[in-house]
Parts: C-alpha cells; structure tokens; sequence
C-alpha cells in the first residue's frame, strides 16, 4: 500500500470519527442497567442454586466486557466529544473493571503507536520474541517466556495478576495527575468490594462476583491477544514500519455471532479500531461496511482464530507466526 492510498484510507475513515451523544447514551443505559441487573439477580438466586446463580454471573461477565469497550473508548476521548464526560465515565467504568483510567490510557496510546514495531516492544502489548530472538536467549529466558506463553499462564493467571495486582500500581515515571487517577480507583474498589462484604458478607461475594469476573478477564485477553497474532500478521523495524499497513495488516477482523459482536462492542473491527482509534465502537461495522479496502483484511472466526494458540514466536524471514516445534526445525 503506497503513500497515497494510505492518505486516502485515512480520509475516508475521518467522517466516522465524531461521537454521537445519544448513542452513547443509549449504550450506557443498555449496558450498565443490564450489568447491575443481572449482578443482583446472581446474588438473590443463590438461595436457590448455586448453578442458577452461575448462569447469571457469566451473563454479567459479559455486559462486563462491554463496559470495559466503554471505558477503552473513553481512553481514547471517542464516546462523547467532551473530554471531560470521557474521563468521568472512563474513570467510573474503570472501578468496575478494575483498570486506572490514567495509567491504561496512557499505556494504551502506546500500544496503538507502536503496534507491529519491533523495535518499540513492552509497553501495553504482550510479550513476543521472533525467532532469532528466542534461539539466542539464555535457557531461563526461554522459560520464562514458555511460561508466560501457556494458555493456562496466559488467559488464567494472567487476567487475574494483571487485573488485580498490576493494576494497582503507578508506572515509573507517571505524572502527578496519572497518579492521583490511580490511587483514587485503588480506594473506590476497595470502598466498592468492602462495601459489599459488609452488605451480603465475602463468600455471597466471591461466590457472585468471581466466577462473573473470571469470564470478563479470560475473554478480554483472549479478545487482544486473538486480534494481533494471526498466521500473516505485520511486525517490521521502526525504519520499515508503518502506521497504516501496521493497523491494517496487523490487526484482524474478527467475525463473531451478531450477539458476541454487541456484547463486544464491535471490537472484532480491530483493523477499523487501530486505523481510527477515535471511532466509537458503534460506528466501527459502518466503516468497515462502507470503506471497501477495509474489507479485504485478514478474517478470522472463532474457529480460526483458535490456530492462534500455536503461535509463539515471529519469524522476521517468512514475515509469519510460528510455533516452537517449527522454530526448532529452522
């Protein structure tokens, strides 16, 4: 794709990126009062079934998800065109999902500057080594990431560090305001579940909020890390890399059921999403409807996208994914 197609790419996108005040609105509405509907209904079920309750709790996971779209719209200031609303729904939505507004907006940009550029790995991206990489690392290195690339590390204890634990704390080098952010989330979530422990005691807690919270995290993950590790997805050196083929070329189009795709909150337009991240994620299928270059990029399904567990390290020859079996044999 040459320098003028990308501009005109760009261009064609631009009339989608204003927020639209009532759908926003709408999308509120229709996502946190289902959300703490169906939270209230897995704790009073309890006194029926446990099972009934669990029923309940997953179904919450996802609205739980779709707040977490919301908050990561606000971080990119494309829900509402006031900044300000931005921050106060993205900070409210955080608590929930347990993310500093801030510090994950901050790192978040990151990630969208630097996708697919290999020189400018680690900040708000999963770890990924290429080839050459791997074969030159010390044998606790090669560990180390062995561990970290397990499905079981990855989408179970992963959510569950970083959700709860990494979440916590500052990055070296935030700003005052950054901070504060943090330190004024950390102390509503522990006002929030302290709150609540009070109210219906700890064990009708976890027994409603863990279940619902371990569906929320292992999907989340498994939703960023499916829409950036593809068979031919896009990596580059920095003097090669750029934005749009790294937005285009590496990120999917990820095809889910209509319902999987509102509970979502379209976010399987991730192509879409990192060509324009201040599209909101309910004008995301339009463009991808209406811009037709947007329409011929990698597209997986639930199905495909389960090839994605075999693909640990990138290959900078054959510009690809590849397993450890077939790095070996290299």
């Amino acid at each position: 794709m040459d320098k003028e197609k990308q501009k005109a790419l760009r261009k064609q996108v631009a009339p989608f990126e204003k927020a639209n005040l009532n759908t926003s609105v709408v999308q509120l509405v229709n996502t946190f009062i289902p959300f703490f509907g169906l939270w209230a209904l897995a704790y009073f079920s309890l006194e029926i079934s446990f099972l009934l309750s669990l029923v309940f709790s997953v179904v919450a996971g996802g609205f739980l998800v779709r707040i977490f779209i919301i908050f990561h719209d606000c971080c990119h200031f494309s829900f509402f065109k006031n900044r300000k609303a931005n921050r106060i729904v993205g900070t409210i939505s955080g608590i929930l999902t347990l993310f500093p507004y801030s510090k994950w907006g901050h790192e978040h940009a990151i990630h969208h500057a630097t996708s697919g550029n290999l020189d400018k790995r680690g900040i708000g991206d999963i770890w990924m080594m290429t080839v050459e990489e791997y074969k030159s690392a010390s044998t606790m290195t090669k560990l180390r990431y062995r561990i970290y690339r397990n499905p079981f590390v990855m989408f179970v204890l992963g959510p569950i560090f970083v959700f709860v634990i990494d979440n916590r704390f500052n990055r070296k080098g935030a700003r005052r305001k950054e901070r504060l952010n943090t330190y004024f989330t950390n102390l509503m979530i522990v006002l929030m579940f302290g709150g609540l422990s009070l109210l219906i005691g700890w064990q009708a807690l976890l027994l409603v909020h863990g279940p619902l919270f371990f569906v929320a995290g292992v999907a989340g993950v498994w939703l960023f890390y499916v829409q950036h590790t593809f068979e031919e997805s896009y990596f580059e050196e920095n003097d090669e890399w750029e934005y749009v083929r790294a937005s285009v070329e590496g990120s999917s189009y990820y095809q889910l059921p209509k319902l999987l795709q509102w509970v979502t909150g379209n976010i399987g337009y991730h192509h879409v999403h990192h060509l324009s991240p201040r599209v909101p994620n309910y004008k995301l299928e339009a463009v991808h409807k209406e811009v037709k270059p947007l329409q011929h990029v990698q597209t997986i399904t639930i199905k495909t996208s389960l090839e994605s567990l075999k693909f640990h390290l990138w290959d900078e020859q054959q510009k690809k994914f590849v397993g450890f079996k077939e790095a070996k044999m290299m």
